[in-house]
C-alpha cells in the first residue's frame, strides 16, 4: 500500500490569464515560489518516503522546494509531464475559440475524445500518468510519496484510476489549485482517493 499525494505546480506566469501551458516551461511567478515554500513546510512534517515531480521546470522547482524540506532527493520522471495542448499552447479559451471555433466546441464537448489540435491523445497521456504512479508506487511500498505535476493529466489520471469515463474530467474535476493537496491510496492494483484539492495543511 503506498499513499501517493498529487500536486499541481506553483503558480506560473500565465496563471492570471489561464493560458493553457502544457508541455511549454513556464516560470514561476513570485506567488508560485511562494506556494512551494509552503507546500515544502508542509512537506516537512508529512512523514514522506519520496518526493518525484514532471520534468518541467514549473514542477520541478516546486517538487525540489519540497524535497530540501523533507529531507530528501528529488527525482524526476517525463512520464509525470502535463499534456501537450498542440496548437492550444499559450493560449486562453476565449483565443481558441477566435482561431479553432469548431475544434474548441469540439473539445469542450467531449476533451477525451477531441483533444486540441496537434495536441496529445488524452488517453495516451493517461496511460503514461498512471504507468508512472505504479512504477512510483513499487519503489516505495509501504510509504507516502509526494507528487508534483500538472492539473490536466491529474484529472485524467483521476478518472482513470477511479473508473470514470476520461472525457469527465473538466465536470468532474473543475478546478485544481496549485499546491493543494490531492491524496490516492494504490493498494493491489487499485485506488482510493483519500482527499481532492486540500489547501496545504488542512490533513498532515
Amino acid at each position: 500500500m503506498t499513499d501517493l499525494v498529487l500536486v499541481r505546480h506553483g503558480e506560473t506566469v500565465w496563471h492570471a490569464e489561464n493560458r493553457y501551458a502544457g508541455i511549454s516551461d513556464i516560470e514561476l511567478t513570485p506567488r508560485g515560489h511562494d506556494q512551494a515554500a509552503r507546500l515544502a513546510d508542509w512537506a516537512a512534517g508529512a512523514g514522506l518516503a519520496a518526493v518525484w515531480s514532471s520534468t518541467l521546470g514549473r514542477a520541478r522547482i516546486t517538487a525540489e522546494t519540497a524535497a530540501a524540506k523533507a529531507g530528501h532527493p528529488a527525482q524526476a520522471d517525463p512520464r509525470l509531464c502535463e499534456l501537450d495542448f498542440g496548437q492550444g499552447e499559450g493560449l486562453t479559451s476565449a483565443e481558441m475559440k477566435a482561431r479553432f471555433p469548431e475544434a474548441r466546441a469540439a473539445f469542450e464537448a467531449d476533451p477525451a475524445g477531441h483533444p486540441l489540435p496537434g495536441g496529445e491523445d488524452p488517453h495516451r497521456a493517461a496511460e503514461r500518468f498512471v504507468a508512472a504512479l505504479h512504477d512510483i508506487a513499487a519503489a516505495h511500498p509501504a510509504g507516502r510519496v509526494l507528487v508534483v505535476a500538472h492539473t490536466t493529466a491529474i484529472r485524467l489520471t483521476l478518472c482513470r484510476l477511479i473508473g470514470v469515463p476520461l472525457g469527465e474530467y473538466r465536470r468532474l474535476f473543475p478546478s485544481l489549485d496549485n499546491c493543494a493537496l490531492t491524496e490516492l491510496r494504490l493498494r493491489g492494483g487499485r485506488a482510493a482517493l483519500l482527499q481532492y484539492n486540500s489547501p496545504i495543511g488542512a490533513v498532515r
